[in-house]
């Protein structure tokens, strides 16, 4: 290989730092998730500040004080580790996917523990799957607006559901032009 394309071709090493700075933040979102789950665990048990602190942090607003765990504070933080979960399982798409599709080959061939669509994953894949782990995000963020609904401005509803509805006719269009583009061509010669 001349210099110049080999320079170039090692340039892509400059996104390993970027991958490693998605790993220290699945590491704040893992924290994230250990503290709001010891918050429920301990509300559950009636520690007043735990419950005090899952209903600041999820915004829940109610014309009683909120004294216990109710139905609707459970279902709004176990929607909110959900949604950790999901952000997570997105950083492990990028991490991995791109990695392995734009940095280097990480030879997990045979490997028990080895993802069953990195055997197959290219630019094209890593997007739709990025775009359907959006929608997943984005469904969940929707369902925790319409359960605390009543703290919410109509405006805020109307276009949080504007927003959800761009992301899935995005996901579709991209999944669409995917299965274009990858359509084996017709040669009539």
């Amino acid at each position: 290989m001349r210099p110049i394309p080999r320079f170039i071709f090692a340039s892509r090493w400059l996104q390993l730092p970027l991958y490693l700075g998605l790993i220290a933040a699945q590491g704040v979102y893992v924290f994230h998730f250990w503290v709001e789950l010891t918050h429920l665990l301990e509300a559950a048990f009636g520690n007043q500040t735990a419950l005090q602190a899952l209903v600041t942090s999820m915004g829940y607003r109610s014309d009683v004080p909120v004294t216990s765990l109710n139905e609707t504070i459970i279902m709004l933080v176990v929607l909110a580790l959900i949604d950790v979960v999901m952000i997570s399982n997105l950083l492990i798409m990028v991490i991995v996917g791109g990695y392995e599709t734009f940095v280097s080959r990480m030879d997990l061939e045979g490997h028990p523990d080895q993802p069953e669509w990195l055997s197959h994953v290219n630019a094209s894949v890593l997007k739709v799957k990025l775009a359907t782990a959006i929608i997943g995000i984005s469904s969940i963020h929707l369902l925790k607006t319409f359960i605390n609904a009543a703290n919410y401005d109509e405006k805020v509803l109307i276009a949080q559901t504007g927003i959800h509805i761009t992301f899935l006719l995005s996901a579709m269009a991209i999944a669409f032009t995917d299965k274009l583009m990858s359509r084996p061509s017709s040669s009539s010669h």
